[in-house]
């Protein structure tokens, strides 16, 4: 018990010299760049649909570096002399605190809408998000699936070229679907019934897809446009809410694949913790000869949550062409089938978990191009690499400390 206690006590003194380190970054990095002249505007005004007006915040960029900076010292003292019950979300509060006086110090002297950073941010992580989504599916059954990336690419492709061909985003939209299905399918046949190692087979899974959508795309879509002109989903507001300030915008006014995103994010979540099936999954992820000693088909339970998994994936790859660019290029998934399975990490492997943390990595992808408009003195080849950079940051950070289902990656020897 002492133990126990002396581990809690040394967790929160580390957490409260973070907070104060937060804070110490706000003074040494932000401060010495600003004068007390200077001004910062965040507007509220919505891009692309009408929404009740807010006004302008105009306040005194140093002044608000001072408050901010007062606050997180606040909060860092407290932590260390009583401590907060819940500390990781107060970690939250001040990570955003600082995120803030970043803003603050980038928009001196000039003018951010943050409502339009909103509105980016979620379209950036909606592709990062499905991607986690498709990763808990399947590693919450005992299946790693690093083959997100090939699945999202042939999604990407076949809704692009049967979209084109049918002229319907629907047809696109299924033809995704079944395309991530397929691969997925076929990594569960090499992790499932061969045993391969699913690292490997799942690496395989992505080298196959890339060099076959790379080989399609330059041979037939590149040298004639009528197969790469899909049709796209429009965006659909939603009466009311869609005018809600700041957040009508953001979240309800999406195409017909976001608002999908959004209910596969608490349809996944209700269903593997509020029913049968989801209770099988997580014992077949956790203690699959138990499982198997109760009835339950381990096999079978695999099968179908990672080839769910592959659809989920094949819809991200749907994203990108039907709701985004409205056409195929290659290796267009740039690196956010892994990005995801680091968001579905830091989300501790839970659908709502992995929706927050890709609001992370969809914030990081905004603001590089947000700051590259502002023309912050900061060289745009680090601006490129802020996604990347917080993958590894959150990577380097969470694992180790977040716990994935106990029988992940292990194959099953049925007696």
């Amino acid at each position: 018990m002492d133990t126990i206690l002396n581990q809690e006590k040394r967790k929160a003194r580390t957490m409260g010299i973070i907070f104060l380190v937060f804070a110490l970054a706000v003074l040494l990095l932000f401060l010495p760049g600003t004068t007390g002249e200077q001004q910062t505007t965040f507007t509220f005004t919505a891009t692309k649909v009408e929404a009740l007006a807010l006004p302008d915040l105009i306040f005194s960029t140093q002044m608000g570096l001072y408050v901010l900076v007062v606050v997180i010292v606040f909060l860092g003292a407290w932590q260390l002399a009583k401590g907060f019950p819940n500390q990781n979300l107060i970690l939250g509060v001040v990570a955003g605190l600082f995120v803030l006086a970043f803003l603050a110090w980038a928009a001196r002297d000039k003018s951010m809408n943050l409502t339009g950073m909103l509105e980016s941010t979620l379209l950036r992580s909606m592709p990062i998000l499905l991607a986690a989504l498709s990763g808990v599916m399947c590693e919450r059954s005992g299946v790693v699936n690093i083959g997100i990336e090939g699945m999202m690419l042939a999604g990407a492709f076949l809704s692009a070229l049967i979209g084109s061909v049918t002229g319907s985003q629907w047809w696109g939209l299924l033809a995704a679907l079944a395309g991530g299905g397929l691969m997925a399918a076929l990594l569960a046949v090499l992790a499932i019934n061969y045993k391969v190692d699913q690292i490997v087979a799942g690496t395989a899974i992505t080298i196959l897809a890339t060099g076959l959508t790379s080989y399609f795309s330059s041979r037939y879509l590149q040298t004639n446009a009528a197969l790469n002109t899909p049709p796209t989903f429009r965006p659909l507001q939603i009466p009311l809410l869609g005018r809600i300030p700041v957040v009508g915008p953001a979240f309800f006014n999406h195409t017909f694949v976001v608002y999908l995103a959004f209910f596969l994010v608490f349809a996944i979540q209700f269903m593997l913790y509020q029913t049968r099936w989801g209770l099988r999954t997580r014992a077949v992820g956790e203690h699959p000869r138990a499982a198997d000693t109760l009835g339950i088909k381990v096999f079978r339970t695999r099968y179908i949550n990672v080839i769910i998994g592959g659809m989920v994936a094949g819809l991200s790859g749907a994203y990108l062409v039907l709701s985004s660019v409205a056409r195929f290029d290659e290796l267009m998934s740039a690196g956010k089938g892994y990005i995801g399975m680091a968001a579905m990490i830091f989300g501790n492997w839970n659908p709502i978990g992995a929706f927050g943390s890709s609001l992370i990595f969809g914030f990081a992808d905004s603001l590089q191009t947000k700051l590259a408009i502002l023309q912050v003195p900061i060289p745009s080849q680090f601006l490129l690499m802020a996604p990347y950079l917080v993958t590894m940051i959150v990577l380097a950070g969470v694992v180790g400390q977040s716990r994935p289902p106990a029988a992940d990656g292990a194959p099953y020897e049925k007696e």
